[in-house]
């Protein structure tokens, strides 16, 4: 399963700010993760409206990680951008092989477990220990000229 670009940036982006202590903008964060502004801006709307973000408007506004988003899980997030899509459509166009095919089922219960298992990290356990830190100067090392 493939991940659209728009939820790959929310995961980076919600690591990014849970490993910071300090408000952050959205130039910073495009920056930090080399990601196009406009696409940034976007991606941290959604995040504000699932709880994964704070935003502060203003002069000294910016992007925080909101303070329970550690106990959401990647589940949440991945489903919040994905939605519940099949892996594959088999009405558009129709598959002549739709009543008697196993693999739709299959690819269902696929999918199913690959959710279960990410519903099992939670936002907080991806920047514990030694991957904060990291993830910080990953960002600082972006950001220099």
């Amino acid at each position: 399963m493939k991940l659209n670009r728009s939820t790959d940036m929310a995961l980076r982006i919600a690591m990014l700010t849970a490993a910071s202590e300090t408000r952050t903008t959205v130039d910073e964060l495009a920056a930090a993760l080399s990601l196009p502004r406009s696409h940034v801006a976007k991606v941290v709307q959604r995040l504000q409206r699932l709880g994964v973000l704070v935003t502060i408007r203003g002069r000294s506004g910016g992007v925080a990680f909101a303070e329970k988003a550690g106990e959401l899980t990647v589940g949440q997030v991945l489903r919040a951008f994905e939605g519940d899509d099949e892996v594959v459509n088999c009405e558009q166009p129709a598959c002549p092989l739709l009543g008697g095919c196993r693999l739709r089922r299959e690819l269902r219960r696929a999918q199913a477990a690959f959710l279960a298992v990410l519903d099992e990290v939670r936002l907080g356990d991806l920047v514990s220990g030694s991957a904060g830190p990291l993830l910080l100067s990953l960002g600082a090392t972006a950001s220099q000229p």
